[in-house]
């Protein structure tokens, strides 16, 4: 199977929170390439490591959008020269099982900060984007889904570049507030971006539970989606 990832070519990005979920799967068994859209190793690197005449992809994408439908595809149409078969799975964003994932990961982070889950706030904080509306389409539907369970008093969302912003979704509410970011990797807005608006909003009861690529659990999902394709 292929790990397929936006990754990042900061200096200082390593990317290892990817690196971490295929090591468990290979742990399992798997036969487990990583590769990245932005940075190394390539998409076409990765899947020339992998002898297999099917490939399984798994997107770790947080939507169904441009990088995942159309770009991710691209790429892999021309890196196989082999007439191989590559099927792609559901994006990580869209993975039935990420809900649970997500909560999981939102509660812990709440009760680490002496916060109750039942009053506070769930804020999904996700890229958004004013030419494709892919990134708010699956965030909503993931907070709808969460908002569903009545694990937090609500669930709201807010976007880096389109409305609401972090501020404004963060105003309307009121008492504490549990930030998660859906972004499926370390990049700039996941690893910098995110915990760096959290931190300057300046509230002891406002605080960020990490993103949602590198939460524990995220191994077993993609581990459930291969074999459920398997099965079938």
């Amino acid at each position: 199977m292929l790990l397929a990832a936006h990754g990042e070519r900061r200096p200082d990005a390593t990317n290892a929170g990817v690196f971490r979920i295929a090591e468990v799967l290979a742990s399992r068994g798997l036969d487990v390439a990583v590769g990245f859209i932005s940075g190394v190793p390539t998409i076409k690197e990765a899947l020339q490591t992998l002898v297999a005449d099917r490939v399984l992809v798994y997107p770790l994408f947080a939507s169904n959008g441009y990088f995942t439908r159309d770009r991710l595809v691209q790429i892999l149409d021309e890196a196989n020269n082999t007439g191989r078969s590559i099927e792609m799975l559901t994006p990580l964003g869209l993975d039935p099982g990420l809900p649970n994932v997500v909560l999981q990961q939102a509660g812990d982070a709440a009760r680490a900060h002496g916060l109750a889950p039942e009053t506070s706030t769930l804020i999904l904080l996700a890229h958004g984007s004013q030419r494709n509306p892919a990134s708010r389409q699956s965030t909503e539907e993931l907070a709808r889904t969460l908002e569903r369970r009545v694990v937090f008093a609500r669930v709201a969302v807010a976007f880096l570049e389109e409305p609401p912003s972090l501020d404004d979704a963060v105003a309307s509410i009121e008492g504490p507030a549990v930030v998660l970011g859906v972004f499926s990797g370390e990049g700039l807005h996941g690893a910098k971006d995110a915990p760096g608006l959290v931190a300057r909003i300046g509230r002891r009861d406002v605080v960020f539970a990490g993103i949602m690529g590198t939460a524990p659990g995220i191994a077993e999902l993609v581990a459930l989606a291969v074999a459920a394709r398997q099965a079938g």
